[in-house]
């Protein structure tokens, strides 16, 4: 009498996970596939799939000290400013950071780093890792009609991040391995600070719920969409050696 309930429970259990996480398994085999020219080995993706995963435990403590030390210097939590920084000054440096410190610290000195859409590929796991256990928390404190808005925006969107990210990381190990170290920091810093950017530009939009806010919010994911799924193709068919 006892089977039944617990086999629902375990169903439910299963949609609920899955409504998740296949928006972010689609897209990691997707970028996975992108990678022509030599591809990565599973021991580093699920390496950097674990890092996603820490980034976010990271993220949640470092968000809750920046947000508690923004209410209580910036108390005024309706005003469009407060927005504008908790978006770009706390979640968006944090999250893109704490991604950024595993992408670096799990791959950037590895052998079978030899190409600069290798960077994009990591980036890209670190980052849906990332957005699969936030997913998760999503879907299960707000039930299953979030999975679908966030399986067509906030799951491409950390792609997109990635991306962008990845690109300069790429070209980062280029310059490390020419020994330019000063340009090689500076890619790193690029990739780090775009992705921010765009992360706070989501974010504000899509916090901030104004008419003008919505347009734009709009107008950037239909941008960041063409631009990033190009960027993928143009570094996929100009990879090269690093």
């Amino acid at each position: 009498m006892l089977l039944f309930p617990i086999v629902t429970f375990h169903t439910y259990l299963m949609i609920y996970v899955l409504a998740a996480i296949l928006p972010a398994v689609f897209l990691l085999r997707y970028i996975y596939n992108e990678d022509k020219a030599d591809k990565e080995p599973w021991w580093i993706l699920r390496r950097l799939l674990a890092g996603g995963f820490l980034a976010t435990i990271v993220s949640m403590v470092l968000e809750l000290i920046g947000e508690t030390l923004l209410n209580f210097s910036y108390p005024d939590r309706d005003d469009a400013l407060y927005t504008i920084i908790l978006a770009f000054l706390v979640v968006g440096v944090v999250e893109e950071g704490s991604k950024f410190f595993f992408l670096y610290k799990m791959s950037f000195h590895e052998r079978c780093f030899n190409y600069r859409f290798d960077g994009i590929v990591y980036a890209v796991f670190v980052s849906l890792g990332f957005a699969a256990v936030e997913n998760i928390n999503y879907v299960f404190q707000y039930g299953l009609g979030v999975a679908l808005p966030r399986a067509l925006l906030a799951i491409p969107g950390h792609m997109g991040f990635a991306v962008v990210m990845g690109t300069f990381y790429g070209q980062a190990r280029l310059y490390a391995d020419l020994h330019n170290e000063h340009a090689s920091r500076f890619c790193l810093f690029l990739g780090w600070f775009f992705a921010v950017i765009m992360h706070g530009i989501y974010d504000t939009c899509a916090m901030l719920g104004t008419s003008l806010s919505n347009i734009v919010f709009v107008l950037f994911i239909i941008f960041m969409y063409i631009f990033v799924f190009r960027l993928i193709r143009w570094q996929s068919a100009h990879d090269e050696p690093v």
